[in-house]
């Protein structure tokens, strides 16, 4: 007759947790600006793509197209947007992005085009979430 005998699972190391530089992480909004969405927090940088005003370095932005804000305790959703809610911050950067190149091509037909695009953006640095 055979035995079986049971393995035991080695013991599994928990992983640390991953290492973050944010302020406070427990304070956090969602806007809406560009066509994008993004969540911010005080003090973190961001980079919109399409921003309708002319801005320059060192500009004041607001934005007030906030979709939810959470402080760690509460939690508010808007429909679609938040009435009173404002999200601060300070542009530090004007600037494009690198080029991206653009060929259209027909082959035996003598067509060629190519283009090159360079989208404009701004890095705004969130001061405050209200």
């Amino acid at each position: 007759m055979a035995t079986v005998t049971k393995k035991t699972p080695a013991p599994v190391k928990k992983a640390a947790a991953p290492k973050t530089t944010k302020t406070n992480m427990s304070e956090f909004a969602v806007i809406a600006t560009g066509g994008k969405q993004y969540r911010v927090s005080v003090g973190e940088t961001i980079m919109i793509e399409k921003f309708k005003e002319e801005s320059k370095k060192g500009d004041a932005v607001s934005f007030d197209q906030v979709l939810l804000t959470d402080n760690g305790v509460d939690t508010v959703i808007g429909t679609p947007f938040i009435t009173g809610a404002v999200v601060t911050g300070e542009v530090t950067i004007v600037g494009r992005a690198p080029k991206v190149t653009v060929i259209k091509y027909k082959q035996k037909s003598r067509y060629m085009k190519k283009n090159g695009h360079r989208q404009p953006y701004i890095k705004v640095k969130i001061a405050a979430i209200a």
